[in-house]
């Protein structure tokens, strides 16, 4: 997830109202698919389902006043300020605590809008888990271009182009061919070399994921003996775009080569924990055993199908998670219901410095109760 949005995300995922219920609102404001007069419409009537809702809430009355300014202000964000372009947005507020959020997605989450005691940050965290930041190099032996890759844009960073004569012309023979090969090879390695240590200073001032390197075939074992080992350990993938390329091509080529790496990385993640959760001794599968674990403070890496929803309970005084039971066998006090029990999870392993990892359906983890841990250490 971007560094940016993920102090957002734990900020929200600490966020209590008191007393006051938080409002959570989610819309789908790609104007590729429809125009603004439409995607204004659907905010309009989210809204007024939301306020029915509210009227019919067995709840005090400065609660309901609270919900009902937060969606006051929605509404009126959504007529009046909503200038972003932005595919998706996610509002969060709490009038009754002084409290507001506002998210611009790169994807479109499902619209609906939400009540709870705590922001519904799961579809949220869900869309910025897939988004990382890539560095691209385009290179050919005498222009060299690099490229940020985010939330499905792509930006020039920097360009470096060599004067590099062509080969010896037909017709010049012996010694003085062999003088211009080597004169021209000398000027290429140059400009490879400084090419390489570009993309070092690059990749060391900025925090990127991973490197996508285009080159053909004949510079490129030339170029990787040239890169710093800090460099050649986060190269990718490599790509079939030249420096001359529109940069929709190069855009279109690295997203399918992350989206592959996505599904690699997927596979090895599912490996290392069936692997683990078969040998008993640092995973956890199902959702009883994974909340137990996060009440415990023992959760490494919380393992999640994407779209898996599980009510369950909530102690109010302990603040620990459990699936079914009615009082909490810590303090005993009657738990309270969740409607999302897998979400209140995910929060809860953000606040313990967790990491979070979503798996598409089906995949091995359907077997393990959709839900799955790696420890901190053995049990």
């Amino acid at each position: 997830m971007p560094s940016q949005y993920h102090d957002r995300i734990v900020a929200l995922s600490r966020f209590n109202g008191g007393p006051f219920l938080t409002t959570s609102f989610f819309l789908d404001t790609d104007q590729s698919k429809r125009t603004r007069k439409e995607i204004l419409l659907a905010a309009k009537n989210m809204i007024a389902g939301a306020r029915a809702d509210v009227a019919a809430l067995d709840a005090a009355k400065d609660k309901k006043a609270s919900l009902e300014k937060d969606l006051t202000a929605v509404e009126a964000y959504c007529g009046g300020n909503m200038t972003s372009a932005s595919p998706g947005l996610a509002i969060y507020a709490c009038s009754g605590a002084g409290f507001w959020e506002k998210l611009d997605l790169p994807e479109a989450p499902h619209g609906r809008i939400v009540f709870d005691h705590n922001p519904y940050i799961r579809p949220v965290n869900r869309i910025l888990e897939n988004r990382r930041r890539f560095l691209v190099l385009i290179l050919d032996r005498r222009e060299a271009r690099w490229y940020e890759i985010f939330m499905g844009r792509i930006g020039p960073l920097a360009s470096l182009s060599s004067d590099i004569p062509k080969k010896a012309k037909s017709g010049v023979e012996g010694q003085e061919t062999k003088r211009i090969e080597r004169h021209v090879d000398a000027l290429v390695h140059g400009h490879l070399k400084r090419a390489a240590q570009m993309t070092f200073d690059i990749l060391k001032k900025n925090g990127f994921a991973g490197l996508w390197v285009g080159c053909a075939d004949v510079l490129h074992r030339d170029f990787e003996a040239l890169l710093h080992p800090f460099v050649r350990e986060r190269i990718k993938g490599r790509l079939k775009t030249k420096p001359a390329d529109p940069l929709d091509k190069v855009l279109h080529e690295a997203e399918e080569l992350e989206r592959q790496l996505k599904g690699q990385e997927e596979d090895i993640l599912l490996k290392k924990l069936v692997g683990e959760i078969e040998k008993g001794s640092r995973a956890r599968s199902g959702l009883r055993d994974c909340l137990a674990a996060i009440n415990k403070g023992e959760v490494q890496t919380l393992v999640v199908t994407r779209l898996h929803a599980v009510p369950g309970k909530h102690c109010p005084r302990c603040n620990l998670l459990y699936l079914d039971e009615l009082r909490c066998p810590s303090c005993e006090r009657k738990t309270e219901t969740r409607p999302d029990i897998v979400d209140e999870a995910i929060e809860a392993a953000l606040q313990r410095h967790c990491d979070i990892k979503y798996v598409n359906a089906p995949s091995k983890l359907d077997h393990y109760g959709k839900i799955g841990a790696l420890l901190r250490y053995k049990a």
